[in-house]
């Protein structure tokens, strides 16, 4: 009886501990309980927020009130509304009841004190999941975090009567706010699970990298991170009524006449009639200038590329970066006729000096040139202004790199032998992708490459472990990692393309 009495004790004693494992433990919210998985505590679905269901649908979310008993974390959450893909079960995994995270932690007690990392999927904001663990970095004693928030409408659709319902007056980008209670949530209740709340770095990738740039100038994010990743995003466009080609942010009011049109197109009367509709019904939307984040004064409060000329953003680390075939993944072949009448409607007065540097003179080139186009304007560009305004006008390091190592390891293969974009994940997180395969030099340069991510995680300095010398960013200097059959140092890619970029938002910002 005394023994069967002491092993109930010890059983006790190390319960949430099991096998080294922070298997148990206590949240604002109460008790939780993961799984073991890989070796390391996992806790799927965890809920930082209420369901934003029913009058909740297009509000800010509400805090997760306290549970009775133990919250038992062994499942994912569904995927949050949005087009549906056969291939992924349709609409059956998907749920309006999405505000959820997880943590993988390789903590052995709630006192390590271990460096978080804390991934915002991409997906256009339209698609996407956090569903997902990173073991190369929890290997490495990382506390792994990802986070799941609204999509499209019903993450990003702005409508004048849902700003007379908010307390600030704004409407909009619900998504970025899930973001926010989720880094707020971390924040209050990482070191449950081993990890530090003062050595969070955020990352993410494309409108994960965008997600990562604005909540960079966001002062609702003041203190909840110390650095962070940014993989092919960014958001420093000027402020104007239409996006148009990814040449802007938009202002709250234009995107308010876009909920009322959408609302017209679904033939609803008003606002509650919305509201009443099935979640299917409102994402058949795909077209990425409807539901994007909206300069609202609140979260975004002006145009970034003038917030970080006057020093208005939080002031942290950064390792930023894009991809050498970054557009080829939205872009199509055209005529020569379409793809000039395009580029004239999108650029105006702007648009010979364009033509130049983006010639075209049959179909292929048209595609080649839109895909440049692309990777410039979207994504090189903002890379670029973020770096010189920052290593301007702050104090902390920044990191770029320029990644163009073509391979089979990728979602889309480059036609051009480039890399497209998405390509430099599998090498910075330490996995296969597609076919998985991967000559010796490409296995080199993700070893190297996860061990840069995984050092600037924990120190804000990617260097170390006898790496190639990664120095911090300096205009006009050979300071960007080229990532090509190896690395080396070199001169920002595709300078007079920037210079181009850097006058026409110049050109339209008021």
């Amino acid at each position: 009886m005394k023994k069967i009495l002491l092993l109930t004790v010890l059983g006790i004693i190390c319960l949430g501990s099991v096998k080294g494992q922070l298997l148990k433990t206590t949240v604002a919210q109460g008790e939780i309980e993961g799984i073991e998985e890989n070796g390391f505590a996992l806790y799927k679905g965890i809920p930082y927020a209420e369901a934003p269901i029913g009058d909740f649908r297009w509000k800010a979310p509400v805090s997760k009130r306290p549970w009775k008993g133990v919250y038992k974390a062994d499942q994912w959450g569904k995927r949050p509304p949005q087009p549906s893909n056969p291939t992924q079960g349709g609409t059956d995994d998907m749920s309006e009841d999405c505000l959820y995270l997880c943590v993988q932690t390789p903590a052995k007690t709630k006192n390590d004190k271990l460096p978080v990392f804390v991934m915002i999927h991409g997906g256009a904001f339209l698609t996407g999941s956090y569903i997902g663990t990173q073991d190369s970095f929890v290997r490495n004693g990382i506390v792994y975090v990802s986070v799941e928030y609204r999509l499209g409408a019903l993450g990003f659709m702005a409508h004048p009567e849902l700003a007379k319902e908010s307390p600030q007056g704004i409407t909009g980008n619900y998504g970025l706010l899930d973001q926010i209670m989720a880094l707020q949530w971390i924040h209050d209740n990482i070191a449950a699970f081993g990890g530090d709340p003062e050595k969070v770095t955020i990352a993410g990738e494309s409108a994960g990298g965008i997600s990562v740039s604005i909540l960079c100038a966001s002062p609702l994010t003041k203190g909840l991170f110390r650095a962070a990743i940014c993989e092919s995003g960014s958001s420093f466009w000027p402020v104007a009524d239409q996006r148009g080609d990814n040449t802007a942010m938009s202002t709250m009011q234009a995107a308010e006449q876009m909920g009322v049109n959408f609302q017209n197109s679904l033939k609803a009367k008003n606002l509650k009639a919305l509201r009443k509709l099935p979640f299917d019904k409102l994402t058949t939307a795909t077209q990425m200038e409807l539901f994007w984040p909206v300069v609202d004064g609140y979260v975004i409060t002006d145009d970034q590329y003038k917030l970080y000329e006057q020093g208005k953003y939080n002031d942290v680390d950064v390792l930023m970066g894009t991809n050498s075939d970054e557009g080829s993944m939205f872009c199509r072949p055209v005529s020569v006729v379409d793809y000039e009448k395009r580029i004239r409607k999108s650029y105006g007065e702007w648009a010979d000096k364009l033509l130049k540097l983006y010639p075209a003179t049959n179909e292929q080139e048209t595609y080649f040139a839109q895909s440049d186009i692309f990777r410039d304007g979207s994504f090189a560009w903002g890379t670029y202004a973020w770096a010189n305004l920052q290593t301007a006008n702050g104090k902390s390091r920044v990191y770029m790199y320029y990644f163009d190592q073509n391979s089979e390891n990728t979602m889309l293969s480059s036609s051009r032998g480039g890399a497209s974009h998405v390509a430099e994940m599998p090498f910075a997180y330490g996995y296969t992708f597609g076919n998985g395969k991967m000559t010796d030099t490409e296995k080199h340069i993700q070893q190297i490459m996860t061990k840069y991510w995984i050092n600037f995680t924990k120190t804000g300095d990617p260097n170390g472990d006898n790496l190639p010398y990664w120095t911090s960013y300096q205009k006009d200097k050979p300071t960007v990692m080229i990532i090509k059959e190896g690395f080396h140092l070199g001169p920002v890619q595709n300078q007079p393309q920037m210079d181009f970029f850097e006058a026409f938002f110049k050109s339209k910002r008021k």
